[in-house]
């Protein structure tokens, strides 16, 4: 939403000078005449905001998403017009959702759909949200779809919630780890590197090796850094390209434990999200397109455009995805056929995904319980490691004296 200045006359042909907010110079115009003024200029206000940490704390969540939608699918239940709905959202949101409840409200005023408005925000709203809202539009069962849109982001919300809260626990090892060994390397080794120059000891090569490191990472931090940040960067360019995504994504599912819980995750809101849509009146075809593009593993992305092209040549559904078994175990393809024997693909699709969360669930218990003694013995290492090239010195010299 935008800031626009005005000048206008009054009934008493007065001039009038004031601000409104609108999404284009159009709307600022008529909210203008609504107060019974005649528009002589419109102007837009420039807005400068550089505030990184303001752009970041108001940045809107996969909660906050989740939050609007029940509470909007709450309000069209009980009978309220979208209109009525959206302004008494913008009045209770958080100041970032303001702005784009205030830009959809404009919209939907204006006369256009609250699917197209909703659009203008794709990094708010997702293709597949756009599409359920468009198929309860078309089949005038809106509040049915947002019921149960709004039902499957809390769903998901959950679902990530719990991995979240299970890779804590080691992320804050991990991260404790490296804290300690660079506190040693930059503050602890150079100290007794100039104990052991003194007396003229005879280093092991365990030592040499980390008196090295931690000159290299004292004398020249601002190359490690930039090399590190450069490694990150050209990570994520690699990761952006079409062969790069793949690569990586083959990587992950190959790597043990971690690579089969990520595709029951993938997997599950994959399905979840297909029942969602064919349930809400969305046509198979679009429903795949769409869960293509959206799609967070690039594996799985290819084998849902050829799976697509597939029915449109005419051939079942469960035959498309049976000839992807890289990507879809065998269980999803039977289960598939099943519902398209019995006509109820949605709740077929759904069960499906229980099961995938399910097993993904246990995934997850198996991975932290693996992760756990992995970190402790990678610890214990470490630390057996800078013991001995730190003590093997100063022992050596009390032997020679």
């Amino acid at each position: 939403m935008k800031r626009f200045r005005y000048k206008a006359k009054d009934a008493e042909g007065r001039l009038v000078a004031g601000e409104v907010e609108a999404s284009n110079p159009e709307h600022a115009a008529k909210l203008v005449r609504k107060q019974g003024l005649v528009v002589i200029s419109i102007s837009v206000i420039p807005s400068i905001s550089l505030n990184l940490l303001k752009l970041f704390t108001e940045r809107i969540t996969g909660s906050d998403v989740t939050n609007f939608t029940r509470q909007l699918a709450t309000m069209i239940n009980a009978g309220l017009p979208l209109t009525e709905a959206l302004s008494i959202l913008r009045t209770q949101s958080k100041s970032s959702v303001q702005k784009v409840v205030s830009q959809i409200l404009g919209d939907v005023e204006e006369g256009q759909s609250l699917s197209s408005s909703l659009s203008k925000h794709p990094n708010v709203f997702s293709k597949t949200y756009v599409a359920l809202i468009k198929s309860g539009e078309l089949g005038g069962v809106m509040d049915e779809v947002l019921v149960k849109l709004a039902d499957d982001l809390e769903k998901q919300q959950e679902f990530r919630g719990k991995v979240k809260s299970a890779m804590i626990y080691p992320i804050i090892i991990v991260v404790g780890m490296i804290v300690v060994a660079l506190i040693m390397v930059i503050f602890v080794i150079p100290r007794l590197t100039s104990i052991y120059e003194q007396f003229g000891a005879d280093l092991p090569l365990s030592t040499k090796i980390l008196v090295g490191f931690s000159d290299i990472m004292i004398k020249f931090w601002p190359l490690v850094l930039v090399l590190v940040g450069a490694a990150f960067y050209g990570l994520k360019v690699y990761k952006a390209t079409e062969a790069g995504g793949r690569k990586i994504d083959e990587i992950i599912f190959k790597i043990p434990l971690i690579g089969e819980l990520q595709r029951q995750i993938v997997l599950a809101e994959l399905t979840r999200t297909l029942s969602l849509m064919i349930g809400s009146g969305v046509s198979i075809m679009e429903s795949l397109t769409i869960s293509s593009q959206v799609a967070r593993n690039q594996i799985v992305s290819e084998a849902l455009t050829d799976v697509t092209k597939l029915v449109e040549k005419g051939f079942p559904l469960a035959f498309a995805f049976s000839k992807h078994v890289e990507a879809f175990p065998f269980i999803l393809s039977q289960m598939i056929a099943v519902g398209e024997e019995t006509g109820k693909m949605d709740e077929v699709l759904a069960k499906v995904s229980h099961v995938f969360e399910v097993e993904s669930e246990q995934k997850l218990k198996a991975v932290t319980a693996s992760i756990e003694p992995a970190i402790l013995i990678l610890l214990g290492i470490g630390v057996a490691f800078m013991v001995i090239s730190i003590i093997m010195p100063i022992y050596n010299l009390t032997t020679q004296i």
